[in-house]
């Protein structure tokens, strides 16, 4: 049975752009995604992935054949909105995976003309370059309910025996704020998020209702004033109850925290 993962996506096309401050924060996630595919059990023969930047009224499936990308970023060189990555969409994977919705009392809904944004473009060019696994994204769903993301995530669990990768893409941290201090100053609430995030992903028995209750953890809000980055993780969490956790990735960006995770 294929593993899933949450993973830090980075900041915007930043693992792309020349070697200077803003690519050298974000080195150490692009070396562990570079490694990535090499850490799996076996290929995939498709990708599912969550990503934190899109949101629809319920959950909705891209079922293009072949999306473009979604350039959803701003401020940066011009070389960034030429990147290219022509991985093939998934229309029937598509179709199966809004029927193991709705077998679980969960209506969704598709679009065949969105992008990919670059909660999966980004880190799936670095991870794989090659661009030749099938891949379908899921939105998130607006309200943003853990409980409902976690629903979906088990929903999906069938998917893993038919070598399909699932992929939860957010961030561990997301305070844009936080993130524009920066430097070297230690962040207690960021810390202690990540440590008590860390300790709840490994613990198979308590971790759903650690992340229903996620706001409640220490330093929560300050680590996600708006929660749509870590949803993914509750997707990716759900679709392997019971399973173990580890930490795959725990590194610091920007000054801050970052940690990621594969189940079972």
């Amino acid at each position: 049975m294929m593993p899933t993962y949450f993973i830090n996506h980075g900041g915007g096309p930043c693992f792309f752009l020349p070697p200077g401050p803003m690519r050298d924060a974000w080195s150490g996630l692009e070396e562990y995604l570079r490694a990535f595919a090499s850490t799996l059990p076996e290929r995939p023969r498709a990708i599912v992935v969550v990503s934190g930047h899109w949101e629809e009224d319920r959950p909705t499936v891209n079922a293009g054949a072949a999306p473009p990308l979604l350039f959803d970023y701003g401020g940066f060189p011009e070389a960034m909105y030429q990147l290219q990555w022509p991985a093939p969409g998934a229309p029937a994977l598509a179709s199966e995976l809004r029927d193991l919705l709705h077998k679980a009392g969960i209506e969704s809904g598709e679009d065949v003309r969105r992008g990919w944004d670059h909660g999966v473009f980004v880190p799936m060019k670095v991870m794989f370059p090659a661009a030749d696994i099938p891949v379908v994204q899921l939105s998130l769903q607006r309200g943003l309910d853990p409980e409902t993301h976690l629903a979906v995530g088990r929903a999906l669990k069938p998917l893993r025996d038919e070598r399909v990768l699932i992929i939860g893409s957010g961030q561990s941290y997301h305070n844009m704020r936080g993130f524009a201090l920066g430097g070297d100053r230690t962040d207690p609430g960021a810390e202690a998020f990540d440590a008590w995030l860390r300790g709840a992903m490994t613990d198979p028995r308590t971790r759903e209702g650690s992340l229903t209750d996620w706001s409640r953890a220490p330093g929560a809000r300050s680590a996600h004033p708006r929660e749509e980055h870590l949803l993914p993780l509750m997707v990716a969490a759900g679709a392997a109850p019971g399973e173990a956790g580890e930490v795959a990735f725990s590194g610091h960006a920007m000054g801050k925290p970052i940690s990621g995770f594969r189940f079972g």
